[in-house]
Order: C-alpha cells, then structure tokens, then sequence
C-alpha cells in the first residue's frame, strides 16, 4: 500500500556534491538545517557568513557587497535597544560594542569573497517574497532588528522583480567564478506571520522565479518546500509551533536530497563520518575500563585512517 505521494526526482549527474566540492549555503533557516547536515559529514562547508537571510534581495545585496569588498563603517551601523545593528545582516551578528560589530561584518565580506571564488556549489534558500524598507534611506533591509514598524514599508517583491534580482546574483556569482553550480531552494518553513495567504503567495512569487531562470545546466532547484508540502503532509512533521519542520522532516528531506545530489562515491566516506561522528558522542559507564580505552583506540585509527585521505576533515 502507497501512503505517500512521491515527488519524481532525477538524480544529479553532471556536477554532484562529492567532497572535494566547496559549498556556500546562503539564505533562510532552511539553509541551517541542510548547512548543519553536511558539517557534520565533514563536507567541506560555510554557511550564511552575515546570518540568516530571508529573500532574494538580501542574498544579492550580500553578493555584490562582497564581490565590491564593501568596507562597513559607522555610518552604515544603527543603534537600538543597547546593540549596534546593520540593517544588512541578521541581529546574529549584533553587538554592544560598534567596533567588534564593523571588524565582524567586514571579516565576514572578506572571506564571503574569497568563498564565492572558490566555490564548486552555491545553495541559496529564499524563504520569503515579502522585505520591508527602512523609510529614512528607502532602502530594503535584510533584518528590521525589532525597530518600530512605523519605521518600515512593508512589501511583497512581483515575480518580476524576484527574477531580476536572481538574474542579477547568478551574474555576479558567474562574473568572479564562471563554473560555479547554483542550486536554488524555498525553504517549507511557513512565515504565518505574514498571514497565511500572504504567506501562500509570496512562496508562489518565489517558486515562479526560480523556475523562470533555470535555463542553464549549472542552475538548479531542489524541492524542499515541495516534499514538504506533499510527501511530508501532516502535523506530525512539524514542530511544537506547527511552522518549522521538526527534526524527522529535516532528516527525510536531507535524505532526498542526498540521493538527487551526493555522489556515490561519497556515500562511503559518509558512513565512516557517521561511524566515527557517534563514536565521539558515546558516554560510557567506567571511562577507565579497558573495554572503553581499546574503543578510543579504535575510534583514534579509524579518524587517521580518514584524515589521510581527506586532511581537511577536522573532529
């Protein structure tokens, strides 16, 4: 008996994930829980180096900041509520101190730089269509960080304009690392705040955007917000606030995504990852005994055994 609705989905054959490949996530929260996955397989990854960010707008800005190396200074900075705030960056990133603020985002826009470059895969998940722009400079924000709403127009971006933006990210990655594969996604976190058939909507804007620029063989989408919706459809894969995917969601969509985007060849060096990952995690009842010392031992060679072939990897 079929319980489910099964999206078909084709497996990536041309540029895989392997781990030799350079991953850049940037984007909405989603991007978290995917990014948080392959650290812990030890793929070599970095993800949202100004935090979360939640549409496309923010994602271009970001770009074409550290493409520009954009130094930041106090003029671009606000202060509220005792913290120092860029309207650039998530509220992850805020400080008390203006200096230790400024020395962290423009830290972050240089090795933002030197990894769109070396990148082999960007991942961008967008999350929302709707942005709100800060009245004083008319300019789009990437996170109001609790500032009076007054201070704010609240927008829905068109379609059209999602695709500009887009359009515009994809040159610019293109510009500094012309082979670079961009793997879009719209991340299955409803934003009900927005309401929700605001929030149908501006997932709507999204989907149609991206299915608008995928014309070339290094631009693609995986459907997270899809399998959520359809293969994952029902409140027991949701969190206590019935919005974020809870951690069954996370792991079955990171399970569909390993079987579209990560090379067989990997798949082996991912079990031994595992292996090892959940050794280290063992809590053992007598730490002295000898039982568990012939276990650290074990646990030391199969880490040497795996650091000799990949030196990068880091336990």
């Amino acid at each position: 008996m079929q319980l489910q609705t099964i999206i078909p989905l084709k497996k990536e054959i041309r540029n895989p994930i392997d781990y030799n490949s350079k991953l850049l996530l940037l984007g909405s929260c989603f991007s978290e829980n995917i990014g948080d996955k392959l650290n812990y397989f030890k793929f070599q990854t970095n993800q949202n180096p100004f935090g979360i960010l939640f549409h496309p707008k923010a994602i271009e800005n970001l770009i074409t900041n550290a493409i520009n190396e954009k130094e930041y200074v106090s003029e671009d900075l606000i202060f509220q509520n005792e913290r120092w705030h860029c309207f650039d960056a998530h509220s992850h990133l805020s400080s008390p101190n203006k200096n230790e603020l400024l020395d962290n985002l423009n830290s972050a826009i240089s090795a933002t730089n030197k990894q769109l470059k070396e990148a082999t895969h960007i991942i961008i998940t967008l999350g929302t269509s709707w942005v709100y722009r800060f009245i004083e400079t008319d300019t789009v924000v990437a996170n109001c960080h609790k500032i009076p709403q007054k201070k704010f127009l609240k927008e829905l971006l068109s379609v059209d304009e999602i695709i500009e933006s887009l359009e515009a990210t994809i040159a610019l990655l293109k510009y500094v690392n012309k082979d670079v594969n961009v793997l879009f996604t719209v991340s299955p976190i409803r934003h009900l705040k927005d309401g929700f058939l605001e929030n149908t909507q501006s997932k709507s804007h999204l989907i149609t955007a991206i299915h608008s620029i995928l014309n070339t063989d290094d631009v693609s989408y995986f459907p997270s917000y899809e399998i959520m919706m359809d293969e994952l459809r029902d409140y027991r894969f949701y969190a206590e606030d019935m919005v974020h995917p809870n951690k069954t969601a996370i792991n079955y969509i990171w399970e569909r995504f390993i079987e579209i985007w990560i090379s067989e060849n990997s798949k082996p060096t991912m079990q031994e990852v595992e292996t090892i990952q959940k050794g280290i995690s063992h809590r053992p009842f007598n730490e002295n005994s000898e039982q568990h010392q012939k276990f650290l031992k074990n646990l030391d060679s199969k880490i040497s055994k795996i650091q000799s072939k990949l030196p990068f990897i880091k336990f």
